[in-house]
């Protein structure tokens, strides 16, 4: 499991903040309450990440209350343009988002981004992975590499999303960093995980681009064999499974989840919400909600968290644009 720090600043900040030169107990509580806005329906990604935060903060005692507000809409253009329309009433609220806030507002989803918003935590995330088929040949990336230069046609890789999105820009990405053509690569799109499997194991597609928590789920149920994930290092709950990184490809890609808050938040409310999520890292209300949900931990907070999202912005627009989506 990978856990990146909070920043130097943000941390003094945060610490003084809540008014502590030293270690506190975890009981401390450091927020009265939260607000909790969640940009998709009922038991997505969103909801489960806003709903496990909340609940391992006030169970915690970190934060006194917490409550929740589902908002679809507009690939979550909705609940994004009305926390900048009514700042000044939100102060008390944090929503909850993900990488498509970076995709959707590169291809004009909504027109906000997240530099609209105030940015206070990535909190978790799942790394991307490539997988083959159990009886496949292929057993690495190199593997596959050398299949693809051999036939590209005939190596095609397939996904859960649309052409375009994440599965098939990870995809790219991996490709284009292994000093393949990305436009040369054949993606094919699925709408459900149990017809990307049955192409898998007819040999439609040669590897499938998925999560790395479902690509160990299926490993796990002997289906497939992981060949490349895209972490900076191993992850506990795959440690056989090998980083691209370690074969030769230098690229991570990180699904991330993480809060913002309403544009003009102010710096000490701030620095009390970020406080509050980087002492929930060291609870055990918190382990067993990550556990339970297969969560990998990746804390980047305040100047971090924009620089992330900066980097993996330019990282997505390069790509897509290469690829013909801008």
């Amino acid at each position: 499991m990978t856990t990146l720090k909070l920043g130097r600043r943000a941390l003094i900040a945060a610490v003084a903040a809540i008014g502590l030169t030293g270690p506190a107990l975890a009981e401390d509580q450091v927020v009265d309450s939260i607000h909790f806005l969640i940009p998709g329906g009922a038991g997505g990604g969103w909801d489960g990440t806003a709903r496990g935060t909340g609940e391992a903060l006030t169970n915690a005692g970190l934060v006194g209350t917490a409550s929740y507000e589902n908002m679809s809409g507009g690939g979550g253009g909705k609940a994004i343009g009305f926390l900048i329309e009514n700042a000044d009433s939100n102060h008390g609220t944090l929503m909850v988002n993900s990488t498509p806030i970076v995709i959707r507002s590169l291809t004009g989803v909504f027109p906000h981004n997240f530099r609209d918003l105030t940015l206070v935590s990535g909190t978790i995330g799942d790394y991307a992975a490539i997988v083959v088929g159990k009886d496949s040949p292929i057993n690495s990336m190199d593997d596959l590499l050398a299949a693809f230069d051999a036939d590209p046609s005939a190596t095609a890789i397939g996904g859960g999303s649309v052409p375009g999105g994440m599965d098939h820009l990870v995809a790219a990405m991996v490709m284009e960093a292994a000093g393949k053509d990305a436009l040369g690569v054949k993606y094919i799109p699925y709408d459900a995980g149990g017809k990307a499997m049955a192409a898998l194991l007819s040999g439609e597609i040669a590897a499938l681009s998925t999560g790395f928590s479902e690509a160990v789920d299926l490993s796990n149920a002997g289906e497939v064999k992981i060949i490349g994930v895209t972490s900076d290092e191993r992850v506990d709950a795959a440690p056989d499974a090998m980083t691209m990184k370690e074969q030769g490809i230098d690229t991570t890609f990180v699904n991330w989840r993480g809060f913002f808050a309403a544009p003009g938040l102010p710096e000490d409310k701030l620095a009390t919400y970020q406080a509050a999520i980087a002492k929930m890292y060291d609870t055990p209300e918190w382990e067993e909600v990550r556990a339970r949900n297969g969560w990998v931990n990746i804390h980047n907070s305040g100047d971090d968290f924009s620089t992330f999202l900066e980097q993996q912005e330019q990282q997505i627009s390069d790509l897509m644009k290469k690829l013909g989506f801008l």
